[in-house]
């Protein structure tokens, strides 16, 4: 599929390092008084963050809030102690709203965590077999999709407490007839509700952009509180609907078992599972990205397992990476996985202290923060993007966020996926027909083939400050994170490089956003980066993704490219150490 120009002999891994945790790895590296005070600090501040959204997301799942403080506590510290990546902040997440319900809906909660125990079984055996890096294989804009439509199904799911409606018990999860019953519940609407939500939106959205480094959420939902505790305020509180919640974590305990009931929630249990290895990868990506680490993938995934099985002994709900609060544990100044597992002290520390104030949050303050999330989750940049730059991928993605949406997540992700095999192969024939001179898969060639032989030059090959990597055949969704994976290790080891487009018939969107990624990290390392050889369709795809003149200036050929990166390396003067792994 691709080659890189700089040639090395990089030793295998030895399986006990791919499964060490990263845990251990920072031990092992030496850890000082100043790491820990940074890790307590950002633990500190991400639990400050993860509070008020896992009673939220808990609520919005259709169960108790102290469930998701169950699982923040429990499923973060093992995905923090057990996983491989620095950074992961795990916890319930919103993404898991819809299932969450649904499977409460049909199941029951003893069902939902034998689901989560079998998901957490699945994940675990994913990462034993090192299936983590298949996951990277689902196309871009079916990613896209399914979160958008997340989003909208949890804004949905927000709009009767956000109003105050009086909603019949046991509502439906389907997004029509919700919609349905909120309409019907209008002439119930409670206006002191809604001006507690109006109240938090514009606390969070203030402060946000006012004092980003503020805890908005906390501050909003603290406020709300005061004010429905000091003004006796006619809304529905925790307290109210829920009784409040314990202030101690409850003793581990199996759910009822039996064949019957592991045959009924074993779809839900493998939706549970696929998606929290999306997104706990997404998150740990996302980490990688903000600070130039890397995880390991199959670790990761054994991580996963162990935390879901661990929340639900202890009565809580699926648990997995959060890309939001991973974010803000970087941003915070963490160091090592320690920074999450202060975040679940802290949890538990709330709630030996603080759980009876918590009775007098109001819910219309949670459905304000959780309004905040949905509009965060949105991929709304990159879902105008797709639209407008290939009308193969906007038929993946509306396909995918229109079964999210009316349908459910997993058919969603299955036809998304399935529309995106036939998009390939559509593309694959397309580039036969128009680029025969460019083989989507290149054949093997002898060398007294008739074929264009230019002299090697191993000065491409061994410059300090240039490397050159040549991407060969078809680039799509399918070598996107392998390709974006050595990528990444030469940008940190070189000044300037070179990626060389001139033997890719066709990109698909996925590969062109993993460029943009690479570009991205790269400018943020005063890394220099060129494209050479991208023909006019290629040069399309990776500009509407971001990559464009003059962050990344195009080039004809190789040679060019290599003599503009020295011009730049030499005008900007100086060296960058490499980024450590």
């Amino acid at each position: 599929m691709a080659s890189p120009a700089p040639s090395s002999s990089t030793a295998q891994p030895a399986l006990t390092d791919l499964f060490t945790p990263k845990l251990v790895t920072v031990l092992r590296e030496g850890y000082h008084l100043a790491d820990l005070r940074a890790d307590v600090l950002a633990g500190l501040t991400v639990a400050i963050v993860a509070l008020p959204l896992s009673m939220a997301i808990a609520i919005a799942s259709g169960t108790t809030p102290e469930r998701g403080l169950f699982t923040a506590a429990i499923g973060g510290f093992l995905i923090s102690a057990l996983g491989g990546s620095r950074f992961q902040i795990g916890g319930p997440a919103a993404a898991f709203t819809v299932l969450v319900a649904a499977t409460i809906s049909r199941h029951g909660l003893d069902g939902l965590l034998l689901a989560t125990i079998m998901a957490g079984l699945i994940l675990l055996l994913m990462g034993v077999f090192r299936l983590g890096s298949y996951i990277k294989f689902i196309p871009y804009p079916v990613t896209v999709g399914f979160i958008s439509g997340i989003a909208v199904i949890l804004f949905v799911g927000q709009i009767g407490d956000l109003f105050g409606l009086s909603l019949p018990a046991g509502e439906s999860g389907d997004i029509l007839p919700k919609l349905e019953a909120l309409a019907s519940a209008a002439g119930t609407i409670n206006l002191a509700a809604i001006a507690v939500a109006a109240a938090s939106l514009g606390i969070i959205i203030g402060l946000r952009r006012l004092r980003p480094h503020w805890p908005g959420i906390l501050i909003a939902v603290v406020c709300a509180a005061a004010a429905t505790a000091l003004f006796n305020l006619p809304v529905e509180t925790i307290g109210t609907r829920f009784g409040g919640i314990p202030s101690t974590l409850p003793v581990p305990t199996l759910p009822p078992i039996s064949f019957e009931k592991v045959q009924a929630v074993l779809p839900d249990a493998i939706s549970f599972a696929l998606l929290g290895a999306i997104e706990s990868l997404l998150s740990a990506m996302v980490a990688d990205g903000m600070t130039g680490r890397r995880h390991r993938s199959n670790m990761e995934l054994v991580a996963q397992g162990i935390a879901n099985i661990g929340s639900a002994l202890f009565g809580g709900i699926c648990a997995t990476g959060t890309v939001a609060r991973t974010a803000t544990n970087v941003r915070s100044g963490a160091r090592s996985p320690l920074a999450g597992i202060f975040h679940s002290v802290f949890i538990v520390l709330f709630m030996l202290v603080a759980a009876p104030l918590a009775s007098f949050i109001p819910l219309a303050a949670l459905a304000a923060v959780l309004v905040v999330v949905a509009w965060n989750m949105a991929e709304k940049q990159a879902f105008a993007t797709l639209l407008r730059t290939s009308p193969g991928d906007a038929v993946v993605l509306l396909a995918t966020f229109g079964l999210t949406v009316f349908r459910g997540l997993t058919e969603g992700i299955v036809v998304g996926f399935a529309l995106g095999a036939l998009l390939f192969i559509h593309r694959m024939a397309q580039s036969a027909g128009v680029e025969v001179h460019v083989p989507p898969i290149p054949e093997d060639q002898a060398d007294t083939a008739g074929v264009d032989r230019r002299p090697y030059d191993s000065a491409i090959a061994t410059d300090p400050d240039v490397a050159v990597y040549r991407i060969t055949g078809a680039f799509f969704f399918g070598a996107a994170s392998t390709v974006g994976s050595v990528l990444d290790r030469i940008a940190d080891q070189h000044r300037a490089f070179v990626i060389d487009f001139s033997a890719v018939p066709f990109i698909d969107s996925t590969a062109a956003n993993t460029i943009e990624g690479i570009a991205r990290k790269a400018a943020r390392h005063h890394v220099v980066l060129l494209i050479s050889g991208a023909t006019p369709a290629v040069r399309k795809a990776l500009t509407s993704h971001g990559v464009r003149p003059p962050d990344v200036p195009y080039e004809s050929s190789i040679e060019a490219a290599v003599v503009a990166a020295h011009r730049e390396v030499a005008r900007r003067g100086h060296s960058r150490p490499a980024v450590p792994a």
